[in-house]
């Protein structure tokens, strides 16, 4: 008896044995599936990394470009924004050429050379409004610290012109509706 319990104890260690070398041989396989799973699963996604640097790369460089293309383009325009009134202030100062040399002649009658001169001017101030400018009138009007600048006050001759615009030392103008320069002028206190 004591044999075959001695080999009952041998069958057993042999299968005890051969279960652990399966499960090692299972858990080695499923392992190295994994393994492969992974590689594969991998693959992918390295090959997605490379897609999506590749692109981001390409959007920086675009943006890249674009940024110095516009930087490129708004030194053009600020260049030759000036252009188009230059270009029609020409005719202006052709006629102010032509009064020069009509004020250099002797025997130059006075009133054709006031009318003359009053018709550059007036040529002159249609460009401008043209593009435009536009003047504002000051005077006995009430002081706006956002159009006006006080160079001076004075004692108001009537006590409904304090606070209000007695003289207009330079005129004020306006660009298209915004405030270029404030107009200065002498105010009653």
């Amino acid at each position: 008896m004591e044999e075959n319990t001695q080999e009952q104890v041998e069958n057993e260690q042999k299968q005890a044995e051969q279960t652990q070398q399966a499960t090692e041989n299972n858990a080695n396989h499923e392992a190295t599936e994994a393994n492969k799973d992974e590689n594969t699963a991998a693959e992918p996604a390295v090959d997605e990394l490379a897609v999506m640097t590749d692109k981001y790369m390409r959007l920086n460089a675009e943006f890249d470009n674009f940024r110095k293309r516009t930087a490129k383009e708004r030194v053009d325009l600020i260049q030759t924004a000036s252009l188009e009134v230059i270009r029609e202030l020409l005719d202006v100062l052709d006629d102010c050429d032509r009064t020069e040399t009509l004020l250099k002649q002797k025997d130059v009658e006075l009133k054709p050379l006031k009318e003359g001169v009053q018709l550059v001017f007036n040529k002159f101030r249609k460009v401008l409004e043209q593009k435009g400018l536009q003047s504002f009138d000051s005077k006995d009007k009430v002081f706006d610290v956002e159009l006006h600048e006080a160079i001076t006050e004075i004692p108001a001759p009537k006590k409904k012109m304090v606070g209000k615009v007695m003289d207009e030392i330079q005129k004020g103008y306006n660009l298209n509706g915004k405030l270029i320069r404030h107009a200065k002028v002498v105010v009653g206190k």
